[in-house]
């Protein structure tokens, strides 16, 4: 494997509201911040989930030239296009740069096994690490309950060790509370050559939290998303097992 960067006030309207069958709030960058207090979500455990298809669009001029050239193929039923890496080679992982009020910082991450701890500083913990991109995708749970100790969460995607694809794939994190409506981000701007995206903000605003979304692509990696957002950690060169199927 190739080496990687691993470590060594919203008001209750700012938002896009979903159809009532979705029960979602979309944010946009119109409507970019709700406040998890003001919903009544500022408890319990917050799920936040990453998952990813390939774009479809990318083949449909290649459908095309191939149903000019054999006709008989539009009888075929369309393929039905699976998760990330049926379709191309990329593993998007999800991570959380944290800081809590007492002043410690740090990451949570499949790259070097920082996984974290619920019930523990820093109150986050990252389910696994899908590296084929499952209809599942990747879980990180944050343990509200201990809020007063939580001062900001940077929840990011990047890519780990492939050729740079958020521009072939669709992606969307999707943050579940523990009351009311889930919020979701869709990472559907085009950069072909970025690899990191810092996605949403969970920051304690005056004991108050806020969910702010970002999506701010990024050329580098974890290190380029710290100097971004001033976290100040040392990072170094990381890698992972080789996974199997």
């Amino acid at each position: 494997m190739g080496f990687f960067d691993g470590l060594l006030g919203g008001r209750a309207a700012d938002f896009d509201s979903g159809s009532a069958s979705s029960n979602a709030i979309e944010l946009t960058k119109r409507h970019h911040t709700v406040s998890l207090t003001k919903q009544d979500a500022a408890t319990g455990h917050l799920r936040v989930n990453l998952a990813w298809r390939m774009r479809t669009s990318d083949f449909d001029g290649a459908r095309r030239t191939s149903l000019l050239r054999h006709p008989f193929k539009a009888l075929r039923p369309p393929e039905v296009l699976g998760h990330g890496q049926s379709m191309v080679n990329v593993d998007l992982d999800l991570g959380c740069l944290y800081e809590l009020m007492d002043g410690t910082k740090g990451v949570v991450q499949p790259l070097g096994g920082y996984l974290g701890d619920v019930n523990a500083p820093p109150y986050i913990k990252l389910s696994g690490d899908d590296r084929f991109g499952s209809a599942s995708g990747e879980t990180m749970y944050v343990n509200l309950d201990h809020r007063d100790a939580i001062k900001r969460l940077l929840v990011f995607v990047y890519i780990y060790d492939q050729t740079p694809a958020f521009d072939r794939t669709h992606a969307i994190v999707t943050l579940y509370p523990s009351n009311g409506p889930r919020i979701e981000i869709s990472l559907d701007e085009r950069h072909p050559q970025a690899r990191s995206c810092a996605v949403v903000m969970v920051e304690n605003v005056k004991d108050e939290l806020i969910v702010r979304r970002e999506v701010k692509f990024v050329y580098g990696f974890q290190g380029e998303l710290d100097r971004l957002y001033g976290w100040g950690l040392q990072w170094g060169r990381g890698y992972k097992t080789k996974a199997e199927r």
